[in-house]
């Protein structure tokens, strides 16, 4: 596949962090009929410098809806909780390369609970740390901002990893799918699919632009396909 083609369909998964809180799963609901995942970032306050939801948060959300719930662990040691998340209801979890020096047999758990697997990449590591373990994931997730806080600008710089990691799947022929997450909207979501994206996660765009969110996943479908 040529760099520059586009996937014959995108994926845009909500990303609950920048949802409203106090009427969370209004929130779900009012994206539910436009999108098919949801987003769910857990954070420990240690490998990122913020603190967000965890496993009951989780459960109450897998609660609320059918969608598939992709959940990013910016977490230390994420081995310590995979199995809690797969139980709570994550269909995919991702882990973070930076967070555990034993990727390999953190993805290998994630994978025998029979649910998909992710490797997350901050935007200062390189893409030869998932060059090893890219047979045995489902999907990349390139961090397009440093992680942490919700509402960061993009870092331009992303789509050059985001172009090469493509061109990297395509010609090693993994099944792989690539994800974006930090500053995506809608006036960049064209841009991040012609690089090579497939999944383009969004919270501010979504929940908190002045625009009603079904008007803002409908916009960002469209301007990603277009």
């Amino acid at each position: 596949m040529n760099s520059n083609a586009k996937p014959r369909s995108v994926i845009v998964s909500p990303s609950v962090l920048s949802a409203n809180f106090a009427c969370l799963e209004r929130d779900i609901k009012e994206v539910e009929p436009f999108v098919e995942w949801l987003h769910l970032d857990v954070m420990d306050g240690v490998f990122v410098p913020n603190i967000s939801f965890g496993i009951p948060v989780v459960k109450a959300i897998r609660k609320a809806t059918d969608l598939f719930l992709d959940v990013h662990l910016m977490i230390v040691q994420p081995e310590r909780y995979i199995n809690q998340f797969a139980e709570a209801g994550a269909d995919l979890i991702y882990v973070h390369v930076e967070a555990t020096p034993h990727i390999h047999r953190a993805i290998q758990q994630i994978k025998s609970l029979g649910i998909k697997a992710g490797v997350a990449l901050n935007p200062g590591t390189p893409l030869e740390q998932t060059y090893e373990v890219l047979p045995f994931v489902d999907i990349v997730l390139i961090m397009s901002v440093n992680p942490g806080f919700g509402g960061q600008k993009f870092i331009p710089t992303s789509l050059s990893k985001i172009n090469r990691l493509r061109e990297l799947i395509d010609r090693e022929g993994h099944n792989v799918l690539i994800a974006v997450d930090g500053g995506v909207n809608i006036e960049n979501a064209g841009e991040l699919v012609k690089a090579g994206t497939d999944v383009l996660i969004a919270g501010s765009a979504i929940f908190q632009d002045r625009i009603p969110i079904r008007e803002a996943v409908r916009q960002m479908c469209e301007n990603a396909l277009s």
